[in-house]
């Protein structure tokens, strides 16, 4: 899941800032969807504060969502 964010954020360009336009710069990115892998962005100006959000869609990956986390049985006290 990793290493699908960090080759999302390698092949990323910063966008243009619409207000002052300088380049933003990269402030996070998230796993939004598993399959397709959709991962989005978050970007900042530094100029006026700015931001503006951009999804990378990977249309050739999937990943398998994780299933159930199974709880530790608990025994009732004696």
């Amino acid at each position: 899941m990793v290493e699908n964010i960090r080759s999302a954020v390698e092949n990323l360009e910063a966008p243009i800032c619409p207000d002052c336009t300088k380049p933003m710069q990269w402030v996070w990115s998230q796993l939004v969807e598993y399959s397709p892998v959709v991962v989005e962005h978050e970007f900042v100006c530094d100029t006026c504060g700015g931001t503006t959000r951009r999804k990378h869609i990977r249309a050739d990956q999937h990943i398998k969502p994780p299933g159930k986390l199974l709880l530790p049985k608990v025994r009732p006290a004696a």
